[in-house]
């Protein structure tokens, strides 16, 4: 009974893990979690903007704060880390694995502060494509994502972004910067890189630490 037991145990872990590989950064080298990483939209098609900050999505409230691209392609915007949104004790993330995504600030924000930086979906939107916020609670199902790997075509180390509902995509936001929502629709699909936060500090010489800035704009 015991060994029939294990057995079931053993395959039950291994279809669960089927078809997971580690997520890679830009080097090539496996994301970690509690280590930090700057979130790159590549470009696709006449966009090209910069990396990800908080922002407004919407003039009332103003204190709904979602996720924008930053409007200049030289800003690689804050860095975020991962954590498991379940009990997980390696530290390499891989693919098809839930974790939350949390912005790394080191200053608050001028407005808003009472806000976590954990990304969720808005579960409130009666849209079909509700908007990624801040103000995530870690574990809590409107915040878990997964990494996903992007496909063919569109290059190494490239992943997009999922959760339950969809996949995590862009729309024009009300700064005419690109803002991420959660969507259906393919052509929408935001396809990113991972650049380790060291790595990019001092390997983009011409980016002043000003640009690590809050706002898209």
């Amino acid at each position: 009974m015991k060994t029939s037991f294990l057995i079931t145990l053993l395959l039950a872990t291994m279809a669960c893990t089927h078809g997971q590989e580690p997520v890679k950064d830009t080097a090539g080298n496996p994301l970690e979690t509690g280590q930090q990483y700057f979130i790159q939209p590549i470009k696709t098609g006449s966009r090209n903007a910069g990396g990800l900050v908080p922002a407004a999505i919407r003039f009332s409230p103003l204190c709904l704060l979602g996720i924008n691209q930053a409007v200049f392609p030289f800003l690689p915007g804050l860095p975020v880390s991962f954590q498991f949104a379940d009990s997980i004790t390696e530290p390499i993330i891989k693919t098809s694995t839930d974790v939350t995504i949390e912005f790394n600030v080191t200053r608050p924000l001028l407005i808003c502060n009472e806000l976590s930086f954990i990304w969720a979906v808005e579960s409130l939107s009666a849209s079909k494509e509700p908007s990624i916020i801040l103000d995530g609670k870690a574990g809590s199902q409107n915040s878990r994502f997964k990494i996903e790997k992007a496909g063919e075509g569109v290059g190494d180390n490239t992943y997009k972004l999922t959760s339950l509902d969809g996949t995590v995509g862009n729309v024009t936001g009300i700064f005419q910067a690109p803002q991420l929502v959660l969507t259906n629709d393919d052509a929408k699909t935001t396809f990113v890189t991972f650049n380790k936060y060291n790595e990019a500090i001092t390997s983009a010489s011409r980016v002043d630490k000003s640009g690590l800035r809050m706002f898209s704009f």
